[in-house]
């Protein structure tokens, strides 16, 4: 899943971010080297290697594969236990590790959020019932190298509230991701996720966000779903990270259950959200995660 975008302008402002002009800055330079230096100076943000997006992408097949086989079993009836079983016992088949399994105390290996939980829902008993949307967010650790992506399903027949949630939720993903190429901003991101959900009168999730990934669980950039065109860090080659936007039905407003994980809209209102990792390319961006938006 690949597309093209327009190349950095010569009067463009530089992405390494001098505020000078591409023409006047980094035109000339050998710039892989000093925009990775730049980049990890100032933001703190690792840009990859050609071996490690090999490594990042390899983790992405196998999270694929997992989430696809997934998709065939979820039905009402389903216990979200016996996905997260599904998911560790794939991952670990597979010679690699569940990343949420003890991240920071979280005692599962994947994350499954049901209806109006938005996020980090915690799989055990909950019985999957027809009409539900459920979320399965999905992160293995492949030869060292982290992949991270989700999507949102139907169980059985889906309600008129379910299929619009869904389908603004996944319309923002793929929004989100027809922004990136070098010299676009995390601003434009944001931008055309939040300008799009609002406009289907749904809301945007302040407090969890998208992230640099590859080489840890939670990487610089951090990715906000929601700002400004042209504000925050200008994209350039070399950089992975998700956008996964969380959109719910109602108001954005949200609060932590008792289990101090499992976050819930505070109006009872449906959430989705679909999540893909991805690269910025020299002409644009790919997935590493890849699946039809």
């Amino acid at each position: 899943m690949k597309k093209k975008a327009v190349k950095i302008g010569q009067n463009s402002l530089c992405p390494c971010g001098s505020g000078k002009k591409y023409k006047n800055c980094c035109r000339n330079k050998k710039i892989e080297i000093s925009i990775k230096e730049e980049y990890k100076r100032k933001y703190d943000i690792n840009l990859k290697e050609p071996h490690q997006i090999e490594g990042i992408k390899k983790s992405g097949i196998l999270l694929m594969s997992i989430l696809n086989q997934i998709e065939k079993m979820i039905k009402p009836g389903l216990k979200t236990e016996d996905i997260n079983t599904f998911v560790h016992e794939e991952t670990i088949k597979a010679g690699a590790i569940p990343a949420p399994l003890n991240y920071r105390g979280f005692p599962k290996s994947v994350c499954i959020s049901v209806n109006d939980v938005i996020c980090h829902g915690i799989p055990g008993d909950r019985v999957l019932k027809d009409g539900d949307i459920v979320n399965v967010d999905i992160t293995p650790i492949l030869d060292g190298y982290y992949a991270d992506a989700s999507k949102t399903f139907f169980v059985g027949t889906p309600t008129e509230q379910g299929k619009k949630i869904v389908s603004v939720a996944a319309e923002s993903l793929k929004r989100g991701i027809q922004t990136i190429a070098p010299g676009a901003t995390l601003g434009d991101i944001g931008y055309a996720i939040q300008s799009y959900a609002e406009s289907c009168g749904c809301s945007v999730v302040r407090e969890f966000i998208g992230h640099g990934v590859g080489i840890d669980f939670h990487e610089q950039p951090q990715v906000f779903h929601f700002g400004t065109k042209g504000k925050g860090v200008c994209l350039v080659p070399s950089m992975v990270f998700t956008i996964e936007p969380m959109i719910n039905l109602g108001k954005k407003e949200l609060h932590v259950l008792e289990d101090r994980w499992t976050a819930v809209t505070d109006d009872g209102s449906l959430s989705a959200q679909f999540e893909q990792t991805l690269l910025v390319t020299e002409d644009g961006w790919e997935s590493l995660t890849p699946y039809e938006l």
